[in-house]
């Protein structure tokens, strides 16, 4: 079963690559439900994660992003036709291969950027953005209350740590 829910939150896990380091499902729900605990207005509650090579991160980041290179996270939300109410959120497709590089370079466990990630892709989908200072400082502080809820240290803590992924 690639698919569990966590306080009504509904996660489908996706690996398009065989990879013993991956997070698992519990891992993901976990940490979509921390985010969306945040957020209980929302009913936008179920999220696709797929995780891949270089070459589709990067085929997708080209083809959706105008930008040639694999990145680490790119966040796809979903825009329900008109008069369709679904529940769904959006997709993550996270690359596996720079995620493990950045959390080598950065001196992390893999488990801790994983989550970090998730959590910068989930709030990607829920509508924060960094793109102008005041936007990527309130984005960047809600991911570190969120990670410390998870007992996760500070990614910002050296700049270094910002994630580079991106959403459509």
């Amino acid at each position: 079963m690639n698919e569990a829910t966590e306080n009504g939150c509904i996660v489908d896990r996706q690996a398009a690559i065989d990879e013993p380091l991956l997070p698992s499902l519990a891992q993901l729900t976990h940490w979509v439900s921390c985010v969306f605990a945040h957020h209980p207005d929302d009913q936008r509650l179920e999220v696709t994660i797929r995780f891949v090579d270089e070459l589709e991160s990067q085929t997708l980041n080209r083809d959706y992003r105008g930008k040639d290179k694999t990145t680490n996270v790119l966040s796809f939300p979903f825009e329900s036709p008109p008069g369709v109410d679904l529940p769904l959120l959006g997709d993550l497709v996270i690359c596996h291969a720079v995620v493990a590089k950045e959390a080598s370079e950065q001196g992390k466990p893999i488990e801790h950027h994983y989550a970090h990630m998730v959590i910068h892709g989930i709030l990607h989908l829920m509508g924060y953005d960094h793109i102008d200072d005041h936007e990527a400082e309130e984005m960047e502080q809600f991911e570190r209350e969120l990670l410390a809820e998870l007992n996760i240290p500070d990614p910002y803590a050296d700049d270094t740590h910002a994630p580079n992924g991106d959403h459509i």
